[in-house]
């Protein structure tokens, strides 16, 4: 491979993906003085609007992702769903990262489950299920309210089906498309955290506090740091992130999100191989955001100080909320971020703002 790191201003660095994230790490490679290319399969995607160049493909097109790869000097991607085997392919020719061991291991939940109870790491007891009957016999074996998931491409709520201890589940597995499915046994939890951590190339780690998040819908709400967790927690959470990224050998942001129990057990939800939506504070809250430091990461540069110098409640804008945008510009102390979304749909993440106010904890 021709690629040497760190990389030097004026660098290519391609980014499978345009949706918002991507836009916003483009944003962020900017800054650093780095030149990007999207490949996506929509001309008009968010990150397009900002990008040098745009390719226009399916992200299985090999020809395309030849060319990418032809242009630029490394290659990340914004959402967990991109094909493991193409990128694999990639990785032969240009350096990828987060590695596409990451992306096989989020891409389906009992892959992931699996990885993280190997790697001693807790979870909600699960089970694998892969037709009616076996649903029935996983159902039994862990007894309670449990929540049935695809084992790939779900997210926002989407995917998934809650089945209640003295209810009817018959349709349950049919419901989802009678795909290859998980069950997990819900949890009753305190509250749900997340923490946004960074690996650099040289083994390097970097995590920012954990944030507290709501969820509406299966959706993310909002995001408030400092989240209501002992430092102990906030301690323990952070190992367990740098335990996942040394396993994987990785490189780049990565989510990772938390039930806290009733108990104060940690149990670790789902990851994210990207950068995350419960980490957008960090862009207001934090000299260096979420998406700088994946930049940073991925191009060879050294991580930088995740500290916040702020506390903040970052808000999702969904739909029609997207209406609230000039109203907020109003109001001191917010940060305002748009996606550049042509039309606002029921469920659909239009933007993001982020109120701060001063820190109030060491």
């Amino acid at each position: 491979m021709k690629t040497s790191f760190p990389l030097p201003p004026g660098a290519t660095i391609g980014m499978i993906g345009g949706g918002q994230l991507g836009r916003m790490m483009v944003s962020a490679a900017a800054r650093l003085g780095y030149r990007t290319i999207v490949l996506d399969p929509d001309a008009a995607c968010p990150a397009a609007q900002l990008a040098n160049e745009t390719i226009t493909a399916a992200y299985d097109d090999r020809e395309a992702l030849e060319r990418l790869a032809a242009s630029v000097a490394v290659v990340t991607y914004e959402f967990e769903n991109v094909p493991v085997a193409p990128v694999r392919a990639l990785s032969h020719i240009v350096p990828v990262f987060p590695p596409p061991e990451a992306l096989e291991v989020a891409q389906d939940r009992v892959v992931e489950k699996a990885f993280l109870n190997g790697t001693g790491i807790r979870t909600a007891p699960w089970r694998a299920v892969d037709d009616a009957p076996e649903l029935d016999h996983a159902f039994l074996d862990l007894g309670g309210d449990c929540i049935l998931k695809t084992r790939r491409l779900g997210y926002d709520g989407k995917g998934q089906a809650v089945l209640r201890e003295n209810g009817t589940h018959g349709e349950a597995f049919d419901s989802l498309g009678g795909v290859p499915s998980i069950l997990e046994k819900k949890i009753a939890f305190e509250r749900e955290i997340s923490v946004i951590a960074a690996r650099g190339q040289d083994g390097s780690f970097a995590a920012y506090d954990p944030a507290e998040n709501v969820h509406g819908l299966g959706i993310l709400k909002s995001s408030t740091v400092p989240a209501s967790v002992r430092p102990e927690q906030a301690e323990a959470a952070s190992a367990i992130a740098r335990a996942i990224l040394d396993k994987l050998n990785y490189v780049g942001v990565i989510g990772v999100e938390f039930f806290v129990g009733r108990d104060g057990e940690l149990l670790v939800n789902e990851i994210a191989p990207r950068v995350h939506n419960s980490g957008h504070w960090t862009e207001a809250a934090c000299t260096v955001s979420q998406f700088e430091q994946h930049i940073r990461a991925v191009a060879g540069l050294p991580l930088g100080d995740p500290k916040r110098h702020s506390d903040c409640v970052m808000e999702n804008l969904i739909g029609q909320d997207v209406e609230r945008a000039l109203p907020l510009l109003r109001e001191a102390d917010v940060m305002l971020t748009l996606y550049g979304k042509a039309e606002a749909r029921p469920g659909r993440k239009m933007g993001h703002f982020t109120r701060v106010s001063p820190r109030s904890a060491p």
